[in-house]
């Protein structure tokens, strides 16, 4: 599967915070071909399952495999309109918007039928010249599709999700830019992961999970680690690449592979096989340390039900939360091949240990980040 191709379709499929079905179809007819099983849930989670090979012993005992379920959130953040003035809509945020970025935006309205429409303000010319340099609250801001207050009443309705309208570019070095990478560059990651398995061996039932609502709640995430249950999981999500004038800890250099995420949200033992299974597959990683609350569907998964061990798979980005979000192809495939192989050697009888996973491959004996960059010709 080509990655740069794979990228545009999930990027240019419009999947705002709660309605996420456009995206969520594209998917389907991507998965279709690697999955045992494909539904989706009600909460609108895209669910496949791949059954592993293992048929005895626990197994057989307890009537069914153990599974592992990997998870990343397909829904982008947008915008919702929240009333109608004249011909014009205003608007407000679905997710963590930044708006900064949005004056002269392209948008699609996705009212009755799809509109274009462009984020328009008043200009510098008339606004007080205390005014001209503050970035613009949202009763400032409108969308204008460029119809008639008839037409638009007559298209659009309270409540309409609005997305931004921004095609993949291909930059040099191998390198994509464009909206909605967080986090359909994981979604990408995790389809790669879906096809490579399909041709190989492992143990456990694996369920990979496209889900929904991340960027406002993590709601897709605890749904469906409810539902499925598993025994473990792995969520992949975006982390912050370094760029211009950004070198504090804590960012991540593009180029250099996934990071591992560590700390409380994690159980260290599924960090320790992260990196093992890195090292074995000589997969560039570095140690991310997440001193509380990883932001991820991690944080949701890891407290579904009694308890899900979870680990935590986070791709280097630029510019989060704009139109020209930047990642590395070959990240993205370094990704989906670390879960892949991490899920290959799941031992049948394998339980996640609180003993002996303090020390992370790779992480130096007191699992220290700093030196956990691996070669980078993979």
């Amino acid at each position: 599967m080509d990655t740069l191709e794979l990228l545009k379709t999930l990027s240019n499929a419009p999947g705002p915070a709660g309605r996420e079905s456009t995206v969520c179809s594209a998917l389907q007819g991507l998965w279709q071909p690697y999955a045992d099983e494909l539904h989706v849930d009600a909460m609108g989670n895209l669910i496949a399952l791949q059954r592993g090979t293992e048929s005895g012993g626990e197994a057989a005992a307890t009537g069914g495999r153990r599974a592992v379920m990997a998870a990343a959130h397909m829904d982008e953040i947008g915008l919702i309109v929240t009333g109608i003035e004249r011909e014009f809509l205003r608007v407000h945020s679905l997710g963590g918007v930044d708006r900064r970025v949005l004056l002269g935006l392209e948008v699609t309205v996705h009212g009755r039928a799809d509109l274009p429409g462009l984020i328009g303000s008043r200009p510098p010319h008339v606004l007080p010249a205390a005014e001209r340099q503050k970035v613009l609250p949202w009763h400032e801001l409108f969308v204008d599709v460029g119809l008639s207050e008839d037409e638009v009443k007559a298209q659009v309705r309270v409540g309409d999700h609005i997305t931004v309208r921004q095609t993949v570019a291909a930059l040099k070095n191998g390198r994509a830019a464009g909206k909605a990478m967080d986090n359909r560059a994981c979604v990408a990651a995790l389809t790669l992961a879906l096809e490579a398995l399909h041709g190989r061996t492992h143990a456990w039932d694996f369920y990979a999970v496209a889900t929904v609502q991340e960027e406002v709640g993590l709601k897709g995430a605890i749904t469906s680690a409810y539902g499925i249950a598993p025994d473990i999981a792995v969520a992949l999500d975006v982390t912050f690449a370094t760029q211009y004038n950004d070198s504090d800890p804590g960012v991540f250099e593009l180029d250099k592979g996934p990071t591992i995420g560590v700390g409380p949200n994690i159980h260290p033992d599924l960090a320790k096989r992260l990196g093992e299974a890195a090292e074995a597959d000589e997969v560039p990683t570095t140690l991310e340390p997440l001193p509380g609350s990883s932001g991820t569907d991690a944080w949701g998964i890891q407290v579904a039900r009694e308890g899900i061990p979870c680990g935590l798979i986070s791709l280097p980005l630029r510019y989060m939360h704009q139109p020209v979000e930047t990642v590395q192809l070959k990240d993205i495939e370094r990704t989906g091949r670390l879960l892949t192989g991490f899920v290959t050697r799941l031992p049948a009888d394998y339980r996640p240990s609180w003993e002996d996973a303090m020390t992370i491959a790779d992480g130096g004996p007191d699992g220290s980040g700093a030196e956990a960059t691996k070669d980078v010709t993979a």
